[in-house]
């Protein structure tokens, strides 16, 4: 059977905060925000809207996709309810919120489904994955050439995406680090075929470095996705990071070994202003727009402890949004990301972080949409 991309997305994704699978205990909340977002009445109408969000792919400027699964993760789970949490936010400081962002091009086409004992298809039994194919696409003769876990699911459905519009840009609400891997390695693909090679840098902040090539054996987690990260797009610098703190090793192995580029907590906290100068000459000395990574806990845990590791002495929230906007002007940002943002591990059941999580939302969105055409540049 041929599938249209359209009709493959409609497959692999739910409508937004459809991708945790609830039947009874949390679903009326689940419900209330899919009726919010997309303005309807009824479930019926919360599906046909989201079939028309599919349809508004090809000439939208930026896309929403949420990863709502925590299966990556190493320590405090919880960040499968982060894209939900955070929409909510955003809709309850602005009702209107939805409409307001597709008026300048962007769109929300949902989540992926999340089956919550899974991460990647190359970690399934055959067995085992010929029957969740069954389960998640009953109608679908052919199921088993589609993919099951989560991570898979969004690297498939992003190919799709920029297959449907190249020039699109991409925003994740994660998830766990690990839901970044699948958006990085589509936008990589798919400008290496239009430009020749990948042609991007990534700006990270984060109190960890992700940067182990497998963590007990599993290829990609919220531990290794950056190492993979840093391969695909050829090293030299191009994976920046931010607020690093909490490492094994100091600054100087990780430069050595791996050629990233870090800016550590200590060094933005003692003097911001330079090293925000820094770190904008270092990214624009590459020529190469930026996919923004933000890892949550990049941020201090006085502004953002639900999450699975907050960590003291981070990054203060004014110095990312000024991060992201001088990014946005200098080299421009492809693609984005919000990651561990894990409502119930706060002691105010997460409204702090998640407000502060909708904002840095906001901000990168907002430079998303302004963000120059692909560059060529290597």
């Amino acid at each position: 059977m041929t599938r249209t991309p359209e009709a493959e997305l409609r497959l692999l994704l739910r409508p937004a905060g459809g991708g945790l699978h609830l039947v009874s205990t949390g679903r009326a909340e689940q419900l209330a925000m899919q009726r919010a977002l997309y303005g309807v009445d009824d479930e019926a109408a919360v599906q046909a809207a989201f079939a028309a969000q599919i349809d508004a792919i090809a000439a939208a400027k930026v896309i929403i996709l949420g990863i709502p699964s925590d299966v990556g993760a190493g320590f405090r789970r919880g960040a499968n309810l982060g894209p939900q949490a955070v929409r909510s936010a955003l809709l309850a400081e602005d009702p209107g919120w939805r409409a307001a962002q597709q008026a300048r091009g962007v769109v929300d086409i949902g989540d992926v489904f999340v089956v919550p004992q899974l991460l990647h298809d190359d970690l399934v039994a055959p067995a085992a994955r010929a029957r969740v194919a069954r389960a998640l696409y009953p109608n679908e003769a052919d199921a088993n050439d589609l993919p099951v876990s989560p991570l898979s699911i969004a690297e498939r459905a992003c190919d799709l995406i920029l297959g449907i519009n190249p020039d699109v840009n991409l925003f994740a609400i994660g998830g766990d680090h690990s839901t970044a891997w699948p958006i990085v390695a589509a936008i990589a693909r798919s400008r290496t075929r239009r430009l020749g090679a990948p042609t991007m840098a990534i700006v990270q902040p984060d109190a960890h470095t992700d940067l182990l090539p497998d963590r007990l054996g599993i290829p990609i987690c919220f531990a290794t996705w950056s190492y993979h990260a840093n391969d695909l797009i050829g090293r030299q610098g191009r994976l920046v990071q931010v607020g690093t703190r909490a490492s094994r090793f100091p600054r100087e192995h990780w430069e050595s070994t791996l050629d990233v580029r870090q800016f550590w907590a200590a060094q933005c906290l003692a003097r911001p202003a330079q090293a925000l100068d820094e770190l904008i000459a270092h990214v624009e000395a590459r020529g190469l727009p930026v996919y923004f990574s933000n890892d949550i806990d990049g941020t201090d845990d006085a502004h953002a402890d639900a999450t699975g590791t907050p960590e003291p002495a981070g990054l203060e929230p004014d110095f990312l949004i000024e991060l992201i906007r001088r990014l946005g002007a200098s080299v421009g940002l492809l693609g984005g990301d919000i990651m561990e943002v894990a409502p119930p591990l706060g002691p105010d059941n997460g409204a702090r972080t998640v407000a502060l999580a909708a904002r840095y939302t906001r901000e990168t969105l907002d430079q998303l949409v302004l963000a120059r055409p692909a560059s060529p540049a290597l």
